[in-house]
């Protein structure tokens, strides 16, 4: 694990802190936490707006296209399945074996 420096606002480390109290974890966790949260976010928003494939989104996501359907329909957003997308999805389920 690596250190990194960030500055903050005062509003970002009240909330950082009231969310390590509430979930009773360390602030160095939760930040970890809120910034894979905002990955998932980023690249859900990028699908959505068509800048990404679902293929593409799996990949970055490091989930199956599977896992990645069921992401998606956990927030709502419909993923309409090409041909492309069901092969890309297949070679990385064959990779993983």
């Amino acid at each position: 694990m690596k250190v990194v420096s960030v500055r903050l606002d005062q509003k970002e480390i009240e909330m950082i802190e009231k969310l390590a109290k509430a979930h009773k974890k360390d602030k160095s966790a939760v930040t970890r936490e809120l910034i894979d949260c905002g990955w998932y976010f980023l690249a859900l928003k990028n699908y959505k707006d068509a800048k990404l494939s679902l293929g593409s989104l799996a990949e970055q996501l490091e989930l199956t296209v599977a896992e990645t359907l069921d992401l998606l329909a956990e927030f709502g957003i419909t993923a309409p399945i090409d041909y492309a997308d069901y092969l890309k999805g297949y070679e990385a389920f064959s990779r993983k074996k």
